[in-house]
C-alpha cells in the first residue's frame, strides 16, 4: 500500500491516475523541499484515488438523442445548485474589486435572471479565467451529485478506500477531493492515516456541504476522521472561492490546523498548494 494517498478534486474525468500524478508528485516534492524535508517522497510511495470517470455518461452508438447536452445558465438547477452559486459569486466579488457583486442590480448589460448574472460576473473573476461557462457549471453538478446520489458517493469513497492499508501515512485531497477523503476516513475506522491534508476545501461550507457531511454532524460539529494521533491540516487561499469557509476549527474542532497561503491569479490550483512549505511540513511531519 502506498505512504501517501492522494484524492483529486472535480473537472478530471478525461484524466486517469497516472496523468494526475505526472502533476501531483513533483508538486507534492517541491512542498517538502520548500519544509526543509527533501528526499522524503519515492514514486512508488504515492497512489492516487481516481473517481473522475464516475461523472462521465455512458458511450454510446451514433443513434437516438445526444446524451451530452450542451450545458447553460439554463440548466444550472433551482436550490442547491444555484445556492452554491450565488455563494461564489459573492465571494469573488469580495475578493477581487473587478467583480460585480449580486447587489449591484443594473450593472451588467441588462441580464437580469440571477443565474445568468452570477455566471457572467464571475466570468469577470481571475479565479475562473479561462473556465467556460458549461465547466463551471459541470463543476457545480459534480459537487451536487456526490452529495445527492448514493451511489456515486460510495462508489467514490470505496477508491479512497480501497488504498488506504496499514502502510498508508498521510491522505492528501484537494477541492472536492477533501470531501470525498473525509468520509472515507471517518468510514474506515481503525485506519492508521496519521496526516490528512485538505487543500482548497469546501468542507466547512454551511447547509450546502458540511451539513450534508456522512456521517452528520451532531450540535453543529463535525466527525473527527481518525484517531487521536490524526493530524489534520487545512490549507486554503484567501481568494479561492470554492473554500468558501477557511477556517474549519468552528466545525470539525481546535484540532485542526488552519493555513492561509497565496495562490496567485490560480488561487484554486491543487499544483499551487501541494508546492507550498505548509503542505510539506503536513506531510514530512507523517513521513519521518
Amino acid at each position: 500500500m502506498a505512504r501517501v494517498v492522494c484524492v483529486h478534486g472535480v473537472g478530471k474525468q478525461q484524466l486517469g491516475e497516472e496523468q494526475l500524478l505526472k502533476d501531483w508528485l513533483p508538486a507534492l516534492r517541491d512542498g517538502l523541499a520548500r519544509a526543509g524535508a527533501p528526499g522524503l517522497l519515492g514514486a512508488d510511495e504515492v497512489a492516487m484515488a481516481y473517481y473522475g470517470d464516475l461523472f462521465l455518461p455512458p458511450g454510446r452508438t451514433l443513434s437516438g438523442a445526444d446524451p451530452y447536452p450542451y450545458l447553460t445558465a439554463a440548466d444550472v438547477q433551482p436550490g442547491w445548485e444555484t445556492e452554491l452559486l450565488m455563494a461564489w459569486w459573492a465571494a469573488a466579488a469580495e475578493a477581487e474589486p473587478q467583480v460585480v457583486g449580486p447587489g449591484a442590480n443594473g450593472t451588467l448589460g441588462g441580464v437580469g435572471a440571477p443565474v445568468q448574472r452570477g455566471l457572467l460576473a464571475l466570468s469577470q473573476a481571475r479565479f475562473f479565467a479561462g473556465m467556460a461557462e458549461r465547466a463551471l457549471i459541470s463543476d457545480l453538478r459534480q459537487l451536487r451529485r456526490y452529495l445527492r446520489e448514493p451511489e456515486v458517493r460510495s462508489a467514490a469513497t470505496a477508491r479512497v478506500q480501497a488504498l488506504i492499508g496499514p502502510d498508508t501515512e498521510a491522505v492528501v485531497a484537494h477541492s472536492l477531493g477533501s470531501v470525498v477523503a473525509y468520509e472515507a476516513l471517518c468510514a474506515l475506522p481503525g485506519h492508521r492515516v496519521r496526516s490528512f491534508v485538505t487543500l482548497g476545501s469546501p468542507l466547512g461550507i454551511p447547509n450546502l456541504v458540511f451539513d450534508r457531511l456522512l456521517p452528520e454532524p451532531a450540535d453543529g460539529r463535525g466527525a473527527w476522521p481518525g484517531g487521536t494521533a490524526l493530524t489534520w491540516t487545512n490549507v486554503a487561499d484567501a481568494r479561492d472561492v470554492v473554500a468558501l469557509v477557511k477556517d474549519l476549527r468552528p466545525r470539525f474542532g481546535d484540532g485542526v490546523v488552519c493555513h492561509l497561503v497565496p495562490n496567485g491569479s490560480h488561487a484554486h490550483d491543487a499544483t499551487h498548494y501541494l508546492g507550498k512549505a505548509e503542505t510539506g511540513a503536513a506531510l514530512a511531519a507523517a513521513l519521518r
